[in-house]
């Protein structure tokens, strides 16, 4: 690849193939066209993809994105709709599970405020779109940066060196970009592990997806679409104590099933396991800055929440989207695409929201995951009074879906 110093100003080089990276160099690639150079470096990119059991609820707003970058229609055939959200309180021994709040699953009539979607296809799709849009996919890391006045140089793991204007770090929540930057990371560890696994079931969920606070943590039943052994399937998020994790993931099939059934229970009759359980440490954390000397931090290098709210994956592509749109305004005014003034709206865009959804997430982490009797009482009567307010109900609605407030023009399905 030519690296000369002329190119510079039109190359952006995004370290990170994960979906926020994907799809944020195919955003710009479709945007700003053969006129740009769009680089893609990851390491993964050289290996054979891996089976992958996770599945993430896309919110509307994030639908509407992907269907502006073409994406949408290679996922919509095993996309699950989410008809009907449904909240419970309980211990895991309890036989009977009061419902406390539902939610409708539609933002507007006959548009699911979610769906879900599993990872492989949805990075598989924006790998092969990517491809065929003319982003160059480079199989090696980005190892080091020096930012200059007028350009960031990069290394590369095979020792090149090339020039961009800007650099944008979507390497994951333990970033050596941002580390390498000097940019501040504030967070904290919960001493709680996520365990992710599909199941199939014998009786269809009906788009149902369920949350169960019980003391350990949230157990989420999350549809997925038809298939399977029994001909059913859902994605499961079971939030456990650290300390429990090491027994649990050492017992044999069978008992680790019924420890699975004991929290997923009867309703959609015999279970089994569709795929091996994957764990994944928890905690929150947040950049002190989101934008650096001609670089910007995406995605999990920015921001690490509680899942919650099942919204990590979207405030991942509530970053692409305004950071999307910031460079491409600035490319198209002939104006310097990583340059503090180009980037300083993306920060002023996603900060304050980014802390605000750690701190709503972090605060329903704390507040469910107990089982003190007084505050058991106080959320469940809390539970029971949105209930009873749709104005309220609608109102988280539209949060969850991604559509309240001011959004960039991808989230509303525009092309930049």
């Amino acid at each position: 690849m030519a690296s000369g110093l002329g190119l510079a100003r039109n190359r952006i080089v995004i370290a990170g193939g994960g979906i926020a990276g994907l799809s944020l160099a195919l955003a710009l690639k479709q945007a700003l066209g053969a006129g740009f150079e769009i680089v893609l470096a990851d390491p993964s990119l050289s290996l054979a993809p891996r089976a992958d059991s996770r599945a993430y609820a896309v919110a509307a707003a994030a639908q509407n994105m992907l269907e502006a970058l073409g994406i949408w229609p290679k996922v919509a055939a095993t996309a699950q709709p989410m008809t009907e959200m449904v909240v419970t309180d309980s211990r895991s021994p309890d036989l009977v599970r009061p419902v406390f709040l539902t939610f409708d699953g539609e933002v507007e009539p006959g548009q699911p405020f979610a769906h879900m979607v599993e990872n492989a296809a949805l990075l598989s799709a924006l790998l092969d779109a990517c491809g065929a849009a003319g982003v160059v996919l480079r199989p090696e890391g980005v190892r080091r940066f020096e930012s200059r006045d007028d350009e960031v140089e990069l290394r590369f793991a095979d020792g090149e060196r090339l020039q961009a204007a800007l650099l944008v770090a979507a390497d994951g929540a333990r970033s050596k970009l941002r580390e390498q930057a000097g940019i501040g990371w504030v967070g904290w560890a919960y001493r709680q592990t996520g365990l992710v696994a599909t199941l199939g079931h014998e009786r269809p969920h009906h788009g149902r997806a369920v949350e169960h606070f019980l003391p350990s943590g949230p157990f989420a039943i999350l549809p997925l679409s038809d298939g399977g052994k029994l001909g059913h399937r859902s994605s499961i998020v079971w939030t456990e104590g650290a300390e429990n994790v090491p027994a649990l993931l050492s017992l044999d099939a069978a008992d680790l099933l019924a420890e699975i059934e004991r929290r997923f229970g009867l309703e959609l009759g015999e279970i089994a396991l569709e795929s091996a359980i994957s764990a994944h440490p928890l905690g929150f954390g947040v950049a002190r800055r989101f934008v650096g000397e001609r670089l910007a931090l995406l995605g999990d290098a920015a921001h690490v929440i509680h899942p919650i709210a099942g919204q990590g994956l979207n405030l991942g592509l509530k970053d692409v989207a305004a950071l999307a749109e910031a460079i491409v305004d600035a490319a198209r005014l002939g104006l310097d695409p990583g340059s503090a003034e180009a980037l300083e709206g993306y920060e002023r865009a996603r900060r304050f929201d980014t802390v605000a959804m750690g701190a709503v997430t972090d605060g329903l982490n704390r507040l469910f995951s107990n089982d003190v009797t007084p505050v058991r009482l106080a959320r469940d009567l809390g539970l029971g009074l949105v209930d009873r307010l749709p104005g309220l109900k609608r109102f988280f609605i539209r949060e969850a879906a991604g559509l309240a407030g001011a959004t960039p023009r991808l989230l509303r399905g525009e092309a930049l």
